[in-house]
């Protein structure tokens, strides 16, 4: 028992050592909830773009609805009808058609590399996360001679209505880039006799208009650096920009050994930040 009036005595270094201690535990525990404060920021940041993402990519969605006007093109003897499709629910035709036509548009340009590339982009374009673009002509000029896969395609048709045969398609998805939420153009192929028609730039602006109803922070391809007329249209034209995720931004040694380029275009600051900034500067 202490006697009364007696004080303890207290070693300076000691409460110099607990009063260092409590500071040091204060500390970490800043630390330690500014640390729980980002990873809940993070995953939470993280939940929200898989939301935006999974609904963009509802599959019962006909997302040419919210746009009227661009269910057809009509410009230089040309007209069109557009509508959606999706991976999971093409016809046995329409993938041989979208088959034959990738193989027409693209075979040269690839040379080598297109047996391996043919077989990837067979199943990229039945899944379920694949939507579709189809363009169908709903009117002829006389003096236009018809591809065989045209031709292929209206007997499948049938013209039973004033659509017409289908004469291209895009196939899109909606998925994520150096976690921003994107628009990502896999395919934009169209007829030899409806290109040189505006008919490209017209897809692309819907596809835009699409990405901003969606949500997506930017519009991102692949282009294949030989099909030098794309590489002019996206860049020039359309205004995209070689991607900070394209080989050639990431290592420019390992950019030279590759037959392609990533292309974007961002629609805000932070897509802008991410993807367009070269990842090695």
């Amino acid at each position: 028992m202490r006697p009364r009036g007696f004080k303890l005595y207290e070693c300076p270094s000691k409460k110099i050592a607990m009063e260092a201690m409590g500071l040091l535990n204060t500390g970490n525990n800043s630390i330690n909830r500014e640390k729980k404060t980002k990873r809940k920021a993070i995953l939470e940041k993280k939940k929200a773009i898989e939301g935006i993402i999974k609904a963009a990519s509802s599959s019962d969605k006909d997302r040419l609805a919210s746009f009227p006007p661009f269910r057809h093109y009509n410009r230089d003897g040309l007209s069109v009808y557009l509508e959606s499709g999706h991976g999971d629910k093409l016809s046995s035709p329409l993938k041989q058609y979208i088959q034959n036509l990738l193989k027409a548009n693209m075979e040269d340009l690839y040379g080598s590399e297109w047996p391996a590339e043919e077989k990837v982009k067979r199943r990229e374009m039945v899944a379920p996360e694949a939507c579709y673009i189809f363009v169908h002509e709903a009117s002829y000029a006389n003096n236009v001679q018809m591809s065989p896969m045209v031709e292929r395609e209206r007997i499948f048709t049938n013209c039973v209505d004033d659509r017409g045969p289908i004469v291209g398609f895009v196939h899109y998805r909606f998925t994520i880039e150096e976690e921003i939420p994107v628009l990502y153009v896999y395919e934009l192929q169209l007829e030899p006799h409806v290109q040189g028609k505006g008919l490209g730039k017209f897809l692309m602006q819907l596809l835009e208009l699409i990405a901003r109803k969606n949500h997506m922070g930017a519009m991102v391809l692949t282009v294949q650096k030989a099909n030098l007329l794309a590489m002019n249209f996206y860049m020039s034209k359309l205004r995209y920009a070689i991607s900070s995720t394209s080989p050639s931004r990431v290592d420019p040694l390992i950019g030279l050994k590759k037959s392609y380029e990533i292309l974007c275009k961002a629609f805000n600051n932070e897509a802008k930040a991410i993807l367009e900034v070269p990842a090695f500067t």
